[in-house]
C-alpha cells in the first residue's frame, strides 16, 4: 500500500518566509512539533492507503483535471480557530480557483471509489502541531508579523507519496498535472 495524497507545492521562497518566521514560535513554552519548510504544502486531497497497482488509474483520473493557472495568497501564521489550537497553518486564499481545484480533484476521483471530504475546503499550508498547548503561544502568534508571506501562481499540483518515517515524513512526486 502506498499512503498518498494530492497537493500544490508552495515555492522555495515562500517555504523559506514561513519557516523563518516560524522559528520566532520556539520560545512558546507550547510544545510544538514543526513541518519541516522543505515540505510545506495545500493538500487538495488525502487519499490514504492506495494500492500501488491502483496509483495508474488515480494518475490518470488527476491528469483530466483542468482549470487554468491562478494566483493564490499565503497569509500569516495563525492557530486553527480553536481557543487552544491543536494546528498552525497560514491560510491561503484567492478568488475561489484552489477550493475550485480542490473540488476537481474530488470530482475526478470518485469514481475511482475515494469519497469526498465532507467538510468544506479551506485552503491552508500547516506549519505545526500542537503537541501541548500554553498560553504563550498565542502571545508569540499576536506577536508575529500582520502580513501574509506573498502570493504565487498555482499552475501544476502533484499526486504524492508520504512516508512516515521516525525523523519526518518523506514525500515524493508520483505525477504532476499542469493547469
Amino acid at each position: 500500500m502506498v499512503r498518498t495524497f494530492v497537493a500544490v507545492d508552495l515555492p522555495d521562497d515562500l517555504r523559506a518566509r514561513i519557516g523563518g518566521v516560524a522559528e520566532a514560535l520556539r520560545e512558546s513554552r507550547a510544545r510544538l512539533s514543526f513541518v519541516d519548510p522543505a515540505l510545506i504544502h495545500v493538500t487538495l486531497a488525502f487519499l490514504g492507503e492506495v494500492p500501488p497497482e491502483r496509483l495508474p488509474a488515480v494518475a490518470g483520473a488527476l491528469a483530466g483535471v483542468r482549470q487554468p493557472p491562478f494566483e493564490v495568497r499565503v497569509g500569516p501564521i495563525a492557530g486553527d480557530g480553536r481557543r487552544e489550537p491543536r494546528t498552525l497553518w497560514c491560510p491561503c486564499t484567492g478568488n475561489g480557483s484552489l477550493a475550485g481545484l480542490a473540488a476537481g480533484v474530488a470530482r475526478a476521483l470518485e469514481p475511482l471509489g475515494f469519497t469526498p471530504e465532507r467538510r468544506p475546503f479551506r485552503g491552508h499550508a500547516t506549519v505545526a502541531r500542537v503537541r501541548s498547548f500554553h498560553p504563550s503561544l498565542g502571545d508569540l502568534l499576536a506577536d508575529l508579523p500582520p502580513d501574509g508571506f506573498g502570493a504565487f501562481t498555482v499552475d501544476r499540483f502533484r499526486l504524492k507519496q508520504s512516508t512516515l518515517t521516525p525523523s519526518g515524513p518523506i514525500y515524493d512526486d508520483l505525477s504532476e498535472v499542469l493547469l
